[in-house]
């Protein structure tokens, strides 16, 4: 931990600024020590260089949720530079420039891609956040960035003192038991004048994700021993890998063969990944505990309800929806 970061932090129970106790210091980095409330006595630790915020009491369905994605991302943590491209259509129509000089909140981190990302994007800090022991890969690649902080944190119950300019959440709130009250937990942590930046599985599109797949992975691989989970999408792996290289790539730029394949907007996208890749993403849509799949009218609601102007909500590869919108007042206010 970075002592500047104090500057963005507040204990949750009762919104003070926190006191800062170091146990032991490497360069600049609190490995170990605690931040405390001068208020109401809460404490809360620094271990390995992350300040921990996990709550008392976790549902079992976010126990589980956090256990898949963390162990998901401390075995994949590995960046490349495929991921900026990824990204920027991810939060499209949003460019580097509109991270300059901002603090941006990364509203489940996982591995630190995205915040690694920002910072190259000259963001003023970006703040981290991740319920799972994911946070563990997302410090190391990142602890090296003097703009970047990880913190292990549940998105409903954020310990931010400073307001951010911009909070991004990518594949993650569809995870959240209440999508929707996640959503409007980070837009009041927008200061007037912020934006709000989303991207989550979407209804139309995923027909045969819902009927087929869902069941499996909610009644099966999301329960199996994670040893089962990783070989079972193994073997879905390679001849998924074989078509996306045969088949898929070629498609993209012939429009014709593309209309004939199926699901081909998603497939002829993820083409190009290496197998690692593709292998990690069918381990994640088959060992995820909770997984929603929003229509474009539920997304308007949420910006809606949280009083959002200027928003674009556009879909992405015909299965997904992104969305964006800016903060003119406090939806607490309404």
């Amino acid at each position: 931990m970075k002592r500047r970061l104090l500057d963005y932090l507040a204990c949750p129970p009762c919104h003070r600024a926190f006191e800062l106790h170091v146990e032991r210091e490497e360069a600049g980095e609190i490995v170990e020590g605690s931040l405390t409330c001068p208020a109401c006595a809460a404490s809360f630790p620094i271990i390995r260089g992350i300040p921990r915020f996990l709550p008392a009491e976790l549902s079992a369905e976010k126990q589980a949720t956090a256990a898949a994605f963390g162990y998901e991302w401390t075995h994949y943590s590995e960046l490349n530079e495929q991921y900026r491209a990824e990204f920027l259509d991810w939060v499209h129509p949003l460019q580097p420039e509109a991270f300059h000089d901002r603090v941006v909140l990364d509203a489940g981190c996982g591995k630190g891609r995205h915040a690694w990302l920002c910072a190259e994007f000259g963001a003023r800090e970006v703040v981290g956040i991740d319920l799972s022991d994911a946070v563990e890969a997302a410090y190391q690649n990142t602890r090296q960035l003097p703009n970047v902080h990880i913190l292990q944190a549940d998105i409903y119950h954020l310990p931010m003192l400073a307001p951010c300019d911009l909070f991004y959440s990518i594949g993650v709130l569809h995870h959240l038991p209440d999508p929707k009250q996640g959503f409007l937990s980070l837009v009041r942590h927008l200061r007037p004048g912020g934006r709000a930046v989303i991207w989550v599985y979407g209804k139309e599109g995923n027909w045969w994700i819902e009927k087929i797949v869902n069941p499996v992975r909610i009644h099966f691989t999301s329960r199996a021993p994670r040893a089962v989970t990783r070989g079972l999408s193994f073997l879905l792996s390679l001849p998924l890998y074989l078509a996306l290289k045969l088949l898929y790539r070629p498609a993209r730029n012939r429009p014709r063969l593309k209309r004939l394949l199926f699901y081909s907007d998603y497939l002829c996208a993820i083409s190009g990944y290496s197998f690692a890749e593709n292998f990690w993403n069918v381990f994640d849509h088959l060992v995820a505990p909770t997984a929603f799949y929003h229509s474009r009218a539920e997304i308007e609601d949420w910006f809606s309800s949280a009083g959002l102007s200027e928003v674009l909500i556009t879909q992405r590869t015909n299965n997904s929806w992104r969305g964006t919108g800016v903060k003119k007042t406090d939806p607490l206010t309404h």
